[in-house]
């Protein structure tokens, strides 16, 4: 257990220490690119929200690679009496 924590504070501690991402598609960045060429600053917002949809399918998969996990140690675990 204290194992777990530890590691789940490290991956929180480094994706908690990135620079900031600007993650978009080919026609995302033509048009926040146009868009800020005209004065429009929508472009940050357009940056936060692609950031927020790709964060859903991770934390997916890590909340169903911790129920896995933590399924598997009770199984494997001899019992002792």
């Amino acid at each position: 257990m204290k194992k777990a924590l530890s590691i789940l504070l490290f991956i929180f501690v480094m994706i908690a220490a990135q620079p900031e991402a600007k993650a978009q598609c080919a026609m995302c960045t033509a048009n926040a690119e146009m868009g800020v060429k005209n004065g429009n600053t929508q472009t940050k917002g357009l940056n936060t929200g692609v950031l927020y949809l790709l964060a859903a399918p991770f934390l997916l998969a890590g909340v169903v690679g911790m129920v896995w996990y933590t399924s598997y140690r009770k199984k494997s675990t001899p019992n002792v009496a």
